[in-house]
């Protein structure tokens, strides 16, 4: 049997190991219990877990292989995790924009982060009251009524111009023919009564005469070629034949003696009220009409009108 302090047996000798052999201190064999190597390492080993075969170096190849494949899978995760916090971010939005019309709708639109507005504060305000002086007078509201002219009215009132312009410009021709007329120096009637040029009376060479004068502006009282009224023009033609008439209508329808529409000649006079000329033959008159007309030959306009002849 074998010292203490010695060591063992073959059989009880293990195989030298560094980490055992630099791990024991050299005073081991001084230590009161008694303690194999072996029994160290088994301490020191667990005997359940076999012990792992020390990794071998893999080729450089295989090492990126497994590094090339790896990065994909980490960048899928990743973009992964940033998908899911856009995802959350938009509902968020989502669902704040949502919350907006709701607060909007609240009584008032107040919330516990935001006090009553103006508008708010002055409705729920006591009723107020404005004091007027009694001698301030309500102003009277009238609403503007739209009126259109009727084409009728136009039309009337275009006439109703036109007749003024018309008016006026008769106007201004009889002023001219009334100057023309003062300056008339030629013989008058009672020069052809004195020294008629036609002795001898006929109604054809009456009518003759009196178509010298068509065209003689009419002038208001005129007797003479400046100018003639209705009776005056009868009376100047007369004259030259030595029949004496006097100058209005009446009168000279007194002077002559009424015949029949039938037997009526060119020369004959056309009794009207208020107006004469002579007869033109077919139902026409020959005479001075009005202010801003002239001597014409025109069909007579009315039924109320017989025939006078003279000289008979």
């Amino acid at each position: 049997m074998a010292h203490s302090g010695t060591p063992g047996s073959s059989e009880d000798r293990a195989p030298q190991d560094p980490d055992i052999t630099s791990s024991t201190p050299s005073t081991a064999s001084t230590t009161p219990d008694l303690v194999s190597r072996r029994s160290l390492h088994a301490a020191k080993t667990p005997s359940s877990a076999p012990r792992a075969p020390k990794p071998t170096a893999a080729p450089r190849a295989t090492v990126a292989a497994q590094a090339a494949q790896s990065k994909p899978a980490a960048k899928k995760r990743k973009g992964g995790w940033a998908l899911n916090v856009a995802v959350m971010t938009v509902a968020t939005g989502i669902i704040a924009t949502m919350s907006i019309p709701a607060f909007a709708l609240q009584e008032g639109g107040q919330s516990a982060a935001f006090g009553p507005s103006a508008e708010d504060t002055m409705k729920k305000a006591q009723a107020q009251s404005v004091e007027v002086a009694g001698g301030v007078a309500a102003s009277a509201v009238s609403r503007d009524v739209a009126t259109a002219t009727s084409q009728q009215e136009l039309d009337s009132k275009k006439a109703a111009a036109a007749a003024a312009a018309a008016a006026e410009a008769a106007r201004q021709r009889a002023a001219v023919s009334f100057a023309n007329y003062a300056a008339y120096s030629g013989p008058s009637v009672s020069d052809f009564l004195a020294n008629p040029p036609y002795p001898s009376f006929s109604l054809s060479q009456v009518f003759s005469v009196a178509q010298q004068y068509i065209g003689t502006p009419y002038v208001y009282g005129g007797s003479t070629p400046a100018g003639f009224d209705c009776s005056g023009y009868v009376m100047y033609v007369y004259a030259q034949f030595g029949i004496s008439l006097p100058h209005s209508v009446s009168g000279q329808a007194a002077r002559g003696k009424r015949i029949s529409i039938q037997d009526a000649q060119p020369g004959d006079i056309v009794i009207m009220p208020g107006h004469d000329g002579f007869y033109a033959g077919n139902g026409n008159i020959m005479d001075a009409p009005d202010s801003g007309r002239s001597i014409s030959i025109r069909p007579i306009w009315t039924s109320d009108f017989y025939i006078v002849r003279l000289g008979i």
